[in-house]
């Protein structure tokens, strides 16, 4: 981890992991007294070499090429990414039972919502254990790949 600053310590994947166009970390924890909160960026399904789980080309037989996008994967790739973001910024300590809180953000929140919604009970299938949610819909989000982005907040040990 890198010294801590006014907001807080920065935590920045290892650089097998694709960083955003823009400066800021994956996440950022806060300590106040007994308490250390993390705050996650917002995160989509982006891989290490910058292509995007759910989200893959394809040609047909005229040589046009079509974006195949599928919210179910995408929104199991975002959650890994945070799992890993969590347990990476607390070498293991901490992981997806530490998130306190979320938001989510769809692009199509019609077509998008219930694959979403099965994956995220995939990963808390017991209610009184999943963080408190609010999901949004979005008019875009970063790039046309992205149907999916969430960011959180998770309170550490």
């Amino acid at each position: 981890m890198m010294p801590l600053s006014p907001n807080g310590t920065p935590y920045f994947r290892p650089s097998t992991h694709a960083q955003g166009l823009a400066n800021y970390p994956h996440a950022r924890i806060v300590s106040s007294g007994n308490v250390r909160t993390m705050y996650v960026s917002g995160t989509s399904s982006r891989r290490g070499d910058g292509t995007f789980v759910g989200a893959e080309r394809s040609k047909d037989e005229t040589g046009r090429t079509s974006l195949h996008l599928d919210v179910r994967l995408q929104t199991e790739a975002v959650l890994s990414n945070i799992g890993d973001i969590i347990r990476g910024a607390t070498d293991g300590k901490a992981g997806m039972e530490n998130v306190v809180e979320t938001t989510v953000f769809l692009v199509n929140m019609e077509r998008d919502y219930e694959g979403m919604n099965d994956e995220w009970n995939r990963v808390w299938p017991d209610a009184a254990l999943a963080p408190a949610r609010t999901t949004v819909e979005v008019r875009a989000l970063p790039r046309p790949e992205i149907l999916v982005e969430i960011k959180c907040v998770a309170l550490l040990p």
